[in-house]
């Protein structure tokens, strides 16, 4: 597999090649290894992957190099390791601090495991996201602050912070199916929502996306290119691609991917994105973040009448509280931030082209 995806990694490379040079854009500046559990790989086979993509691509001096892990993946060994590698910033899922939410979420480390992990991580690392679960059954408000705080309390600059989603066959979906817990609750999920946006702005956090909240200087370079727009490479199984003008996802099958590498052939399907998927996706991406959706890039890039559809869509939330427009970008307000998505499907359009 490894060799696989340096393989990919080099058959892409004239997909940024040609402009490097002369269009900054072209220069990798996140380099991002997440979507399973890529912390159990060897340090030997990541240093090996982060070579390739530098022997092949432009990359800039100081790029975002993140691993996603589990607390039960980070031993202070592991930690060090990586360390004293390329890797400069970790996005470890804690999801919480208490055992019982651990439990139901079918998660395999522990309270314990969770703290020592950020103990030594922080020693080790100074660019740290987590991940934190809200709006799970029986969770008090009180309970869920006691979750911040503690994240808070080891200074981690960065937060991703989500609703919890029941999955279908899983423990969790079990539970609920057979009444031992009760379905999640929407307004729970908003109450604890307000909470976590309310403390994590107390402590200098800004909520730059939906989901997000970093300190000045720490938000996710990786995650962030999303949200602008900008292209990027998938490597690996299931892996997505953009390139500002088409969407391709790799075939999902490890067995498939590797058979179809080895054969020099790009296990890929493509998607060209029409005007109007583009106007709806950066309607999606504008909302959820502080950067908004800027009126005047509606109408230069997409033209009057995807504006004046936007205008008379986002009347009524305007008229609720929900989005408001200042310097001509439209944005959601405090209340709105989280029925973000849901506004948005609203101003999608479907039927223009």
């Amino acid at each position: 597999m490894v060799l696989a995806l340096a393989e990919e990694i080099e058959m892409r490379k004239s997909e940024l090649l040609d402009c490097a040079r002369s269009d900054k854009n072209e220069l990798i500046e996140t380099i991002y290894f997440g979507g399973g559990t890529p912390s159990l790989l060897q340090i030997e086979d990541l240093r090996f992957l982060i070579d390739t993509v530098y022997s092949n691509y432009n990359v800039v001096e100081n790029p975002e190099i993140t691993v996603e892990a589990n607390p039960d993946d980070l031993s202070k060994e592991r930690i060090i390791e990586l360390s004293n590698n390329r890797v400069n910033r970790l996005s470890i899922g804690i999801q919480s601090f208490f055992e019982d939410d651990l439990k139901l979420m079918n998660r395999a480390h522990n309270s314990e495991e969770a703290k020592k992990c950020l103990e030594f991580a922080t020693r080790y690392f100074d660019n740290i996201s987590i991940d934190l679960i809200y709006g799970i059954p029986n969770m008090t408000n009180e309970k869920w602050l006691q979750n911040i705080e503690t994240a808070l309390s080891f200074n981690i600059p960065h937060i991703s912070s989500y609703a919890l989603t029941v999955e279908p066959k899983t423990a969790l979906y079990n539970f609920i199916k057979k009444g031992i817990i009760p379905q999640p609750n929407d307004e729970l999920a908003q109450e604890h929502f307000q909470i976590l946006v309310d403390k994590l702005s107390e402590n200098e956090f800004i909520h730059y996306e939906l989901s997000n909240f970093g300190k000045e200087n720490y938000f996710s370079k990786n995650n962030s290119s999303y949200w602008l727009g900008k292209k990027y490479i998938g490597i690996g199984p299931s892996a997505h691609s953009y390139d500002g003008e088409k969407r391709s996802w790799n075939v999902s099958n490890n067995s498939l991917y590797i058979k179809s590498i080895q054969e020099n052939k790009l296990p890929s399907e493509t998607e060209i994105l029409s005007k109007t998927d583009k106007y709806n996706e950066y309607v999606m991406t504008g909302l959820r973040t502080i950067w908004g959706i800027s009126l005047d890039r509606i109408q230069n890039e997409f033209g009057k009448t995807y504006l004046n559809y936007l205008n008379q869509r986002a009347v009524k939330y305007i008229k609720e509280h929900l989005l408001f427009v200042d310097e001509n970008i439209l944005r959601t307000t405090k209340k709105g931030k989280f029925l973000s998505d849901g506004i948005a499907s609203d101003l999608f359009l479907l039927n223009l082209e």
